[in-house]
């Protein structure tokens, strides 16, 4: 015999009211100091990426040396600040092949927070598929499957990394590749642990002796469940790629010249750190910037998503 109120479920009554809780989310996610502070650094930086061309002063691959007659590492030169209004005005200035480093910076928040994201996302999607077959169905599949993610653990991420590269070949692509094989290990635990947890919940042995098939309940009743920590750790994981495909540029395996890319220009000025302190500066300072942006917002998502510290 059947119990009627076998048919009501949590998480039925949290989806008609996922409205209510996403503003819910958004009020707390504001009132962390942290998350907004970084919400406005990301802000900025996608402004930068999603208008480069337009508010670029030059092209980033462009050579300037003949045309307007700069030299090679030629200090920043700002009119208002006392430059002489002869010469032409490089906020940042001059790299070591003539190139504005103002609108190399613009251009390379392009490439970093597009390789991030995507690296991030691609990661996600299998470290999902990963931790749910092996929360949800345990035994031997599990074993096989966290096996095989920590034989990826046991390898230093970066090193890793760099050793896909060199076996694909250098490029954009081969980096983001080999970040987000690298980086899929730790989603896919974070998704067999909450599976582990959801599994055992009312609804879903509710769920199951009503006969709901397996799929609807991984992907209706078990995945919405377990999203919380996934959120926080793939927004804090976008920092981790980008300094990690800045890394594989300075090696020269990810970003080639001419394109731009802040740790490709590093790479490329590094020895001038004493001469013209500013075409290692600044790029770092980006490279900085956006990640401390995804750290804050991280930090911010993940207080806002504790029940526990919203009391």
């Amino acid at each position: 015999m059947t119990d009627l109120t076998v048919d009501i479920n949590p998480l039925e009554v949290s989806q008609s009211s996922s409205g209510g809780l996403g503003i819910n989310l958004v009020k707390e996610l504001f009132r962390k100091r942290a998350a907004v502070v970084g919400a406005v650094m990301l802000g900025i930086l996608v402004f930068i990426a999603l208008f480069a061309p337009l508010i670029s002063p030059y092209d980033p691959t462009e050579v300037l040396l003949s045309t307007e007659g700069v030299q090679p590492r030629e200090s920043p030169c700002i009119h208002i600040l006392g430059c002489d209004s002869e010469q032409p005005q490089h906020i940042l200035g001059i790299d070591g092949n003539g190139r504005d480093v103002l609108s190399r910076i613009f251009y390379g928040a392009r490439v970093s927070l597009t390789a991030g994201v995507a690296a991030v996302t691609f990661a996600v999607l299998v470290g999902v598929v990963v931790g749910l077959i092996a929360g949800f169905f345990g035994g031997w599949i599990d074993n096989v499957l966290m096996r095989l993610m920590d034989v990826l653990l046991a390898f230093p991420s970066l090193l890793l990394a760099i050793f896909i590269v060199t076996v694909f070949g250098r490029g954009l692509t081969n980096a983001v590749l080999a970040i987000t094989v690298v980086t899929i290990p730790g989603y896919a635990r974070v998704v067999r642990s909450s599976v582990l947890t959801v599994r055992e919940s009312d609804f879903v042995k509710a769920d199951r002796v009503l006969g709901v098939s397996t799929f609807r309940l991984l992907t209706r009743r078990i995945l919405p469940n377990s999203l919380t920590p996934l959120v926080v750790q793939a927004t804090l994981g976008i920092a981790s790629a980008v300094l990690e495909i800045a890394a594989l540029s300075f090696l020269g395996l990810g970003v080639q010249p001419p394109q731009a890319e802040w740790g490709s220009m590093l790479a490329s000025e590094r020895n001038q750190v004493f001469t013209a302190p500013h075409l290692v500066f600044f790029p770092g300072i980006a490279i900085m910037w956006n990640v401390l942006a995804f750290n804050l917002l991280g930090d911010g998502l993940r207080d806002a998503m504790d029940p526990r510290l919203n009391r």
